[in-house]
């Protein structure tokens, strides 16, 4: 019985020895949770701000905006064409620039003739340097440009091991993205600065958030846009200037067949749903998916550490 009194008071002094540390403790969880809570509710009103009040809201015409022409380079990708077909269906004119003019001309004709919209198409190949600009410089001279457009090369997305990838090919894939983006913005970018309005979308992907295993030139060329485009909007953003990183996850093809859209559902949206859904973000954020539910997606990937995130992927990418 003296043990059990003794073991009771023994009790009693450490309680009320670490009394003080409980209550620090509780404080610190409590503003922890109330750290949380507002980082949550924050995010939820930036979903709201970016996604759904655009879409509801009245806005100014983006020609008003921004300008009465568009560069889109890079619109041999699905996104591209659907994006610059969102620009014509709100009544801008669009320049394409490609290196192969087959890819190009059944949409330049299309968007013409549906929208009733100027379109031009310039064949350059940015990759070989200075020399090949001097076709976009001509078509750009004289044109109220108020967009440009740079999409990344979807054959960056297709999973091959570095060293497999020929020098060659990898050479000409990250030119593609990298060089070719710079210098359509370079070639872009004084008029703009000139009439102190325009915008420069840089259309990547959401590998930028990651590393991915066996998609090395894709996580680093995505990375390079998304940085690329901060860059400039610290540099130009006080100058009239919207520069926005569009980084979406995945998005369904034009050929796609309907049974994969299905098993995808909203997460994999079509070309055309996705373009409208971006196209209402332009001006008011200068990064983001331009798709709700792909924010969804990224906030979850943000929240998982980067050595479950490898792991699954090496998983993944073994077991496909």
């Amino acid at each position: 019985m003296a043990a059990v009194d003794s073991f009771q008071l023994l009790y009693q002094q450490i309680a009320c020895s670490c009394n003080s540390y409980f209550e620090t403790l509780a404080l610190v969880g409590a503003l922890y949770t109330a750290s949380r809570a507002f980082f949550l509710l924050r995010d939820c009103c930036a979903l709201l701000r970016v996604h759904f009040l655009p879409r509801m809201i009245p806005r100014k015409k983006l020609t008003q905006c921004f300008g009465e022409w568009a560069v889109v380079y890079g619109a041999s990708d699905a996104v591209a064409k659907a994006y610059a077909e969102e620009l014509a269906r709100q009544g801008i004119s669009i320049i394409f620039v490609s290196q192969d003019h087959t890819t190009v001309t059944d949409t330049t004709i299309s968007l013409s003739q549906n929208y009733g919209v100027e379109t031009v198409l310039v064949v350059a190949d940015l990759t070989l340097g200075q020399a090949a600009s001097k076709p976009v410089r001509d078509a750009l001279r004289g044109k109220d440009i108020g967009f440009l457009v740079n999409c990344m090369d979807e054959s960056l997305a297709f999973p091959q091991d570095l060293i497999e990838v020929p020098e060659r090919e990898l050479f000409e894939l990250v030119n593609k993205t990298v060089v070719a983006a710079t210098l359509m913005t370079r070639l872009v970018l004084p008029g703009m600065v000139e009439r102190s309005r325009g915008a420069v979308v840089n259309i990547s992907s959401g590998a930028c958030a990651r590393p991915l295993p066996r998609r090395v030139a894709l996580t680093a060329s995505t990375g390079y846009l998304d940085h690329f485009s901060l860059a400039l909007h610290l540099e130009y953003g006080g100058k009239g200037i919207f520069v926005q990183s569009l980084i979406p996850f995945q998005v369904a093809s034009s050929g796609q067949p309907a049974s994969s859209l299905a098993l995808g559902g909203w997460l994999v949206p079509k070309p055309e749903v996705y373009a409208r859904h971006a196209i209402s973000t332009l001006g008011i954020s200068h990064r983001t998916t331009g798709y709700w539910p792909h924010t969804l997606q990224y906030a979850l990937m943000r929240c998982i550490p980067e050595w479950i995130w490898v792991l699954g992927s090496r998983m993944l990418m073994s077991s496909s």
